[in-house]
């Protein structure tokens, strides 16, 4: 592994920790400008700038060794007046009050995009799950579904896996609630295991929805994604699922990356070896000796550059050289807002995170409303619905666009938060 590579990624690494402090604020700029576009009152940008209901947790755990842990969290419902919040728990040790906020109102625009029935929602924990037992993982769930039960439900506020966290944990998540509500609850809460209620086509959903926007993508400026070069930052679950996606499709997946630096071959990677090879965080370009930066791998030849990894990656510094006629954005807030100008005034097609992500609470909604009715629907019957909602959604932003002569960023924020400002009107509330 190259010492520039570990170098790098510690620059990101700051850039994105300074990033996390701006994304509250760089979102409620993007809404503003929407709401101002959409002729809204300045009223109606005051209500949606902050969530309606912000809760912070303090969660008592006896850890492994008899010592007892304080641990905070926070659940974020950014507004309910279209239905109830929708959103997922991540545990991380940088999660901040913030950051649960911006990505509350994150959800609050997928859904008004995919034109589901939820406001958004989101959570988090402060913790290292990584550094947690099987058993203290648990004992947190838990921890967590008592602190906030009084506020969630299937029909208050929905949650959903997110940042280290998967099926198992909303499991005891579940088994939680029910025990507290003394009823059975599978619609409390999305992706389960299959057994529990989980819904077929979840776990990969984000990245399927993702590929969905690529090939229309592809469509919109004469591209053909078989043969396509394609590089992808980020080899975790998006980024993995990603990248077997495009090169089952036909195409050529010339450069990944993970933390630790990037691989490129021109003549395409051998995508199923480096799957096999990858550990469980994802990482697999410590096994070889000749390495890039994740810098150099944004900046490389290619049709199609697909952001996965960690925030404000492609900025006013390297947004001239990106040399991909199309960007889709896979992970939260790769470009930064004066990035994004920048790409759309040189023509490069940028598909946005929030658009270009929602295959995940779709899906999810595919799950509650199959809990709601006890009656469970086959993985190609998934993917049939989520391919309709995802072609609908990206073409009326895409419209949005061509339309009010905007970037797509600013489109899917003007499609995403029309409904819910409706909402609030007719409810009276503005």
């Amino acid at each position: 592994m190259k010492k520039t590579a570990v170098l790098d990624d510690i620059h990101l690494k700051n850039k994105q920790d300074k990033e996390t402090l701006n994304l509250l604020k760089s979102t409620q700029t993007v809404i503003e400008n929407a709401l101002t576009k959409m002729g809204y009152s300045s009223e109606m940008f005051e209500l949606l700038k902050e969530p309606v209901r912000m809760l912070t947790v303090r969660i008592p755990i006896r850890m492994d060794d008899g010592t007892v842990r304080i641990f905070t969290g926070y659940r974020s419902q950014h507004n309910d007046a279209v239905g109830p919040t929708k959103g997922g728990i991540r545990f991380h040790p940088e999660v901040t009050e913030d950051e649960v906020k911006a990505l509350s109102i994150w959800m609050s625009l997928k859904c008004g995009i995919t034109n589901l029935p939820y406001g958004g929602g989101k959570g988090g924990i402060i913790c290292d799950p990584r550094d947690m037992s099987f058993h203290e993982l648990e004992r947190l769930s838990r921890g967590y579904v008592r602190a906030i039960s009084q506020v969630v439900g299937p029909t208050k506020d929905i949650p959903a896996p997110d940042v280290f966290t998967n099926s198992q944990i909303m499991a005891w998540m579940m088994d939680e609630y029910s025990r507290i509500r003394e009823f059975d609850s599978p619609g409390f809460i999305t992706g389960k295991p299959i057994v529990l209620g989980g819904s077929n086509g979840r776990e990969s959903a984000t990245a399927r929805g993702v590929t969905i926007c690529i090939e229309e993508a592809t469509k919109k400026k004469g591209i053909n994604l078989k043969g396509a070069r394609v590089v992808i930052q980020g080899f975790g679950n998006a980024g993995s699922y990603l990248a077997k996606f495009m090169h089952d499709f036909g195409a050529n997946v010339i450069a990944i990356s993970d933390a630790y630096g990037a691989l490129y071959d021109p003549n395409g990677l051998d995508i199923d070896y480096l799957l096999e090879r990858r550990d469980s965080f994802g990482t697999v370009t410590k096994l070889f000796k000749e390495t890039m930066t994740n810098k150099e791998l944004l900046e490389l030849d290619c049709d199609i550059l697909i952001p996965a990894a960690i925030s404000n990656q492609i900025t006013t510094e390297n947004a001239h050289l990106i040399k991909a006629p199309i960007v889709v954005e896979a992970a939260n807030g790769p470009t930064t807002l004066e990035a994004t100008k920048i790409l759309s005034k040189r023509g490069i097609l940028l598909v946005p995170d929030i658009l270009a992500s929602s295959g995940g609470v779709t899906v999810s909604y595919f799950e509650w409303v199959q809990n709601n009715q006890g009656y469970y629907w086959t993985e190609e019957e998934v993917d049939t619905k989520l391919r309709k909602v995802i072609i609908d959604s990206f073409e009326t932003v895409y419209k949005t666009s061509q339309s009010q002569n905007v970037n797509m960023r600013l489109a899917a924020y003007m499609v995403g938060v029309r409904r819910m400002a409706e909402s609030c009107k007719f409810r009276g509330w503005v």
